[in-house]
């Protein structure tokens, strides 16, 4: 067998390995999308030097010219390797904390896709391009002709553009802001979105026919992200709920700075008895209703390593509050500042969460108009 018959096959066995860990996973159910995994290498899309995340530690450095089997390794385990560096300034050799694109893991991958519930001749809009992955698998599913990707970053374009020509799949790539949409090429049957989003632009929902679905990673910033399928109906709106967890970094145009800023005066300081914990921890239902009653509010959560933990809130305001959990002790110091009372708030949302009876996330959906958006419980009539 020549060499080149000995590494397809070590190809095709490794897709099927990463496959049936998709599959025992629950993240891949539907056979055509192993087929597609098959139709479309991960390989071809990934950089020969990359940055793989690790579950216990630090992302690890791989480079296909000193150990391709390790490469390959990487390339076909359920993991997110990074492609760019703050924005392309850095050099992705040189390595850093500061990602602005990547291959995202096949298992959060695979989830988005079978959301999209795509049909062959499905006329589909895709949002972040990045490496062309997704774009060639989608491709392989529905026709690359019916694919139209976009992809807001120059370098990153042109570097899917050239894996995209590696794979034999040629969907409609264009480089511009996907916030604004394709209205040439519209209407879609599905828009399929890869970055993270916190307000969904109402071009998306107008672009798309009725009966459409969008699909999307909803960040508000308030805790984690979540999967959100909306469909779109009769009215121009679009309804629907979140399935589960999803982590992507942001649309360009929505990045946002999650810390409080430094103190500059005029801040207070007083206490509370909640613990801060309680509300960064409880569950992804209450993090979905806080972010629905408190729009625009940012969390970060600080643990400091002494065992106590600070969380930061902020809102594009300029407010601001930092609630401080420290041991043995019956309340926790608060400060804030700004406009707004952002832990008053935060906490009264909270308390109204609990008194509801802590509805889980599968409880709450979205609702996407010409007006903006808003999240619900229960019916979309019931807004928050």
């Amino acid at each position: 067998m020549s060499f080149e018959g000995r590494q397809v096959k070590e190809i095709g066995e490794r897709i099927d390995e990463l496959a049936d860990l998709l599959t025992a996973s629950g993240h891949l159910t539907d056979p055509r999308w192993r087929e597609a995994l098959h139709a479309v290498p991960r390989h071809l899309f990934a950089p020969p030097v990359a940055w793989v995340g690790s579950a216990d530690g630090p992302d690890r450095r791989v480079d296909r010219a000193d150990d391709e089997v390790a490469w390959l390794d990487a390339v076909y385990s359920d993991t997110p390797i990074v492609t760019q560096l703050d924005d392309g300034n850095t050099p992705l050799e040189k390595g850093g904390d500061n990602y602005t694109s990547s291959l995202s893991a096949p298992g959060i991958v695979i989830v988005f896709l079978e959301l999209l519930q795509v049909w062959r001749y499905h006329r589909v809009l895709e949002i972040g391009t990045g490496t062309g992955w997704t774009a060639a698998l989608l491709s392989a599913r529905v026709g690359a002709e019916n694919v139209t990707t976009i992809e807001v970053d120059e370098q990153v374009s042109a570097q899917a553009a050239g894996n995209l020509r590696k794979s034999g799949y040629r969907p409609a790539l264009i480089c511009a802001d996907g916030a604004r949409g394709r209205p040439e090429a519209a209407p879609y049957d599905r828009v399929h979105v890869t970055c993270g989003v916190r307000e969904v632009p109402y071009q998306w929902v107008e672009q798309t026919r009725p009966g459409g679905r969008v699909v999307f990673p909803w960040m508000p910033g308030f805790a984690f992200g979540h999967q959100a399928c909306l469909t779109v109906t009769g009215s121009g709106e679009a309804v629907g709920r979140f399935p589960g967890n999803a982590g992507y970094m942001m649309l360009r145009s929505q990045r946002f700075d999650r810390y409080a800023p430094p103190a500059e005066g005029g801040e207070k300081e007083s206490t509370t008895r909640l613990d801060p914990r309680t509300v960064a921890w409880d569950s992804y239902g209450c993090d979905v209703a806080i972010a629905g009653m408190l729009p625009g509010v940012t969390s970060v959560e600080e643990e400091t390593g002494d065992g106590s933990f600070r969380l930061h809130l902020r809102d594009p305001g300029g407010s601001w509050a930092v609630v401080h959990h420290e041991r043995d002790r019956d309340e926790y110091p608060v400060r804030q500042a700004g406009e707004r009372g952002l832990w008053d708030e935060t906490e009264a949302a909270y308390l109204r969460w609990v008194s509801w009876g802590r509805p889980d996330r599968d409880r709450f959906g979205l609702t996407v108009t010409s007006e903006g958006q808003r999240v619900w419980l229960d019916s979309p009539s019931n807004v928050l």
